[in-house]
């Protein structure tokens, strides 16, 4: 198995965006996932990370990341330790430089679930560990592997497809477009005004697309995005820390914004339904599609836990 490499002397490396992954990063991971996956279902797993542990900090709640790393570790047989915010020294004033030098004397590897990107940035300058981050509000790379291993799964490759995003240009659309282009799928996001993805990830993203032939587009018409889409995706219009702005999202993005049977006609026939999760029906998308032959998203939410031991294994260079 390739481990990933690092662009200096350094022995680490960390994965705080999918801007941190060449195109070659990202195929080997999807190649290690599969295989990892396709031994676990055959009940084949084997120890890799036998002897490692993965330190887990969280600042948001969660489910999926959780207990994807939790059970990822010890699939790979190795361990992981909960780390609540409010369960070490950061809630009393230690500053996460510090914390970040002591827990790297102790575990392997660190993963870090923040509101603000420029934490788990810290966590990873200071820590002398590889640091995941394991979802910023600029940035989600774990589940942006899950969704590429999922497409691939269903579509059979990458390259070459269409792929439709609706709603806010969140953290998820954000390393989506970066891993869309780097994988030469075609994107267009469908963001209200205000609600963009970040303007530096757009210019970045579309650079990357001109290498590999994908096409990269930003626009108010969701309709413009959604017809003749491979993959239709989208996220909740309320993500943890905004649900002061309940009402004011809520307005701006329904109905236009809402990914129900209408808009999965737009695009192609045998098109696929894609969320993050967790999902509101009735509000991004409705219960008919979510639920629908569809959507893959349960296969989506499965492959959180196959693409992340690929990462582990990778950046603890463990050979496979």
């Amino acid at each position: 198995m390739k481990t990933l490499k690092t662009s200096s002397s350094s022995s680490k490396r960390d994965l705080l965006s999918m801007q941190d992954l060449s195109a070659a990063d990202i195929q080997a991971i999807l190649k290690l996932a599969a295989k990892l996956k396709k031994e676990q279902k055959a009940g084949k797993a084997r120890p890799l990370l036998r002897g490692k542990t993965l330190g887990m900090i969280f600042q948001k709640p969660s489910t999926r990341t959780r207990v994807s790393f939790e059970v990822g570790m010890s699939q790979l047989g190795g361990s992981a330790i909960y780390l609540g915010s409010t369960d070490i020294q950061l809630a009393r004033g230690e500053t996460i430089e510090d914390t970040a030098k002591t827990l790297s004397r102790y575990v392997d590897c660190l993963m870090a679930r923040v509101y603000d990107h420029a934490d788990v940035q810290k966590l990873a300058a200071s820590a002398s560990i590889p640091v995941i981050n394991g979802l910023s509000d600029a940035f989600h790379p774990c589940q942006i592997l899950a969704d590429l291993l999922t497409i691939r799964e269903h579509k059979k490759k990458l390259e070459g497809l269409r792929m439709a995003w609706l709603g806010d240009g969140d953290n998820v659309c954000n390393d989506l477009l970066l891993a869309a282009a780097k994988t030469g799928i075609s994107m267009a996001a469908a963001c209200p005004a205000g609600y963009e993805p970040l303007e530096g990830v757009v210019k970045t993203a579309k650079a990357e697309g001109k290498k590999t032939g994908a096409e990269i587009t930003v626009t108010a018409d969701p309709a413009t995005a959604a017809k003749d889409a491979d993959i239709v995706v989208t996220d909740t219009f309320i993500s943890i820390g905004k649900e002061g702005e309940r009402a004011t999202r809520e307005s701006v993005f329904l109905p236009k914004y809402q990914v129900n049977a209408g808009m999965m006609r737009l695009a192609k026939k045998d098109a696929i339904f894609m969320h993050c999760l967790p999902a509101k029906r009735g509000q991004e998308v409705t219960a008919d599609v979510i639920d629908g032959p569809q959507s893959v998203v349960w296969d989506e939410a499965e492959n959180r836990l196959h693409a992340q031991k690929a990462v582990l294994c990778m950046l603890m260079k463990k050979a496979a």
